[in-house]
């Protein structure tokens, strides 16, 4: 367990576990810092800063409702004690360690153990309020805000979908973040900045080639407008762009002012020197992580760091036409039995028509099916330990963990892959990313998995048999897991061999390029994927597909998932083995049991030889 989710027990159980955390490592000093922690109240977002206070008020409530029955509860020093600390931070008041103690509700020397371990811990921040340096303020640390903005979250969406919505958790049409959907104000234009960008030679952006990324070229002039200076943007295939990020990191100065980054890739490129912590250059607050989808914010972060904001938050779905399983009688499948009686029953080839379409070239897109897959049937691919609502990853960067590939719940997802072939088109072994969903738009496919990016193909062309015929759900799940949407999709960073004159100006391009506007922008041009609960919550953005209605309600259920494809610096070459060694298996060339062997084997090797440079 790494050190936020030991830090996270201790606060919500008001047990010991900060005593094992190791302590928060100490910042390089800088004004952005420093101005961060002298004022970081006024930096939080009124609509966040509202919605925690809520959440505080809350928990004070129940809390005390819970200690009046004192043989089932004892008080939570723990908790209480960050109650007043985040009620201090966010109304701007001083809070001392004495005031902590004394809201503890437990002897002196309990809560005094307690708030030390808390302190140790880096939860708590202590400034000194004199000359002398004898008196201390008490400030909750960055990591503290953070965690408690997610959990604000996830605490106001719970309690409304208990207590409060008119409609059951998977229809989100009434409520966000304790929200009314009904009543969400709709997303401004996107505006001008107070001052352009001062960029020598314009601003330089390195992207995928994808369909989101190829709309926001296509508005190029709206954002050179916005940001006051031009736009050069390259954009490469997935493979030549994680490849062009690592050359230009081992360029003296970096040719790129932003670049957008696979989520897989996070891990390597923060142990590689290739992006800069953000932390570093900006005020994290002023973005409003809440506002981001949890897994994609999550996934955005290596070591406690975050080294990029989520340009696009994409999850594989399985895409299934509504008209054709009605007529054959057929439920929308939730499980993988169920997906491939769908499959056979739809699988038609005499007429034109195959059942499914997925990825499967040799390489890296079969080896990205394997890893969701193997999460199908709820194995991680490494030994990821198991957290709610799947397997946590705040771990990562300590380097502890194997390969998990040849187990029981490996070799029942190979099978099942197997089977899958027989109800595929003859050409799939050949097809990846963008083959899989062109033959489901033209309507020779019943059902297709597909990032919510590919959407597009079929939502936008009107003579698409899939038009208007769509239905989105969750991965079917394996016997004994449960479904989940595997996350995909980008963020962006700044290089951390940007020159450091370039920096504040790559910092507000980054803000204008994932905020709510601009993502909203994006959806309006063609768009299929969101980063921001606030922009799928926008009436004008929720009336142009049920895409984001779907996605939503998904994340509400915690079926948003990024540790399938777990962000460690191996990922790459794991990610390769896997589609080498599983093509052979589709092929009949090996058997599934050797093609496990074998993957974790040739896996195994790439992670020691990592360890032992």
């Amino acid at each position: 367990m790494g050190k936020s989710d030991s830090s996270k027990m201790n606060i919500l159980t008001g047990g010991r576990a900060a005593q094992s955390a190791q302590p928060s490592r100490k910042k390089k000093p800088n004004s952005m810092n420093a101005m961060s922690r002298s004022n970081t109240a006024r930096f939080v977002a009124p609509r966040v800063k509202t919605e925690m206070l809520q959440i505080i008020a809350f928990l004070e409530e129940l809390s005390d409702e819970l200690e009046d029955v004192e043989d089932l509860s004892a008080p939570n020093p723990n908790l209480r004690m960050t109650l007043l600390l985040l009620r201090g931070h966010l109304e701007g008041r001083v809070i001392t360690a004495t005031a902590l103690i004394g809201a503890s509700r437990v002897p002196y020397a309990t809560a005094n153990r307690r708030l030390k371990e808390m302190l140790d811990a880096g939860l708590i921040e202590q400034r000194p309020r004199t000359k002398t340096g004898k008196s201390f303020s008490m400030h909750p640390s960055e990591i503290l805000i953070d965690q408690w903005s997610q959990l604000s979250s996830r605490v106001g969406r719970s309690v409304v979908s208990r207590f409060g919505a008119k409609q059951n958790l998977g229809e989100t049409e009434d409520y966000y973040f304790g929200e009314s959907y009904m009543d969400a104000k709709s997303i401004p234009p996107l505006q001008l900045l107070s001052e352009p960008l001062k960029l020598a030679g314009g601003l330089r952006v390195l992207v995928h080639g994808d369909p989101t990324f190829m709309v926001m070229n296509n508005l190029k002039r709206q954002f050179e407008h916005s940001i006051g200076t031009q736009i050069h943007q390259r954009a490469f295939s997935i493979d030549r762009l994680h490849d062009e990020a690592v050359r230009n990191a081992d360029r003296k100065a970096s040719r790129y002012d932003v670049i957008a980054v696979d989520l897989p890739w996070v891990g390597e490129f923060a142990e590689r020197g290739v992006l800069m912590p953000l932390d570093e250059a900006m005020d994290i607050a002023s973005v409003d992580p809440a506002d981001f989808h949890t897994a994609g914010w999550k996934a955005a972060h290596w070591g406690g760091k975050p080294y990029g904001l989520p340009a696009q938050t994409t999850p594989e779905l399985l895409f299934y036409r509504k008209d054709m399983l009605s007529a054959a009688g057929l439920e929308p499948p939730a499980t993988t039995d169920a997906l491939l009686a769908a499959a056979k029953a739809l699988h038609d080839p005499q007429r034109g028509r195959h059942g499914i379409a997925w990825n499967a070239a040799r390489g890296t897109a079969l080896g990205h099916t394997v890893l969701m897959t193997l999460a199908d049937f709820g194995q991680p691919i490494l030994d990821l330990p198991p957290d709610a609502g799947g397997f946590a990853t705040s771990h990562l960067a300590d380097r502890r963990y194997n390969v998990t590939i040849d187990t029981e719940a490996g070799l029942r997802a190979a099978e099942f892959l197997v089977q899958l072939l027989e109800y595929s088109p003859p050409d799939i072994l050949s097809m990846s990313w963008y083959e899989r969903v062109r033959p489901y738009a033209a309507g020779r496919v019943a059902m297709a998995y597909g990032y919510t990016l590919l959407a597009p193909y079929f939502e936008l062309d009107e003579d698409s048999p899939a038009n208007g015929q769509t239905g989105y759900l969750p991965h079917p799940a394996g016997p004994g897991a449960n479904q989940i949407a595997p996350v995909g999709g980008y963020i962006m960073g700044i290089p951390a061999n940007l020159s450091p004159d370039r920096v504040p100006a790559a910092v507000e391009a980054l803000r204008v390029f994932t905020s709510p506007e601009a993502q909203k922008l994006y959806v309006q041009n063609g768009s299929r994927t969101n980063p921001r609960y606030s922009v799928g919550a926008d009436p004008d953005v929720r009336c142009l597909s049920p895409i984001f209605e779907a996605v939503d309600a998904m994340s509400w259920r915690d079926e948003l998932q990024f540790w399938p494809r777990p962000p460690v610096p191996e990922i790459n070459e794991i990610i390769q083995i896997c589609g080498e060694e599983f093509h052979d298996m589709l092929r009949g060339v090996t058997a599934p049991s050797e093609t496990l062997r074998r993957a974790e084997e040739r896996a195994d090797a790439v992670i020691k030889k990592h360890r032992s440079t």
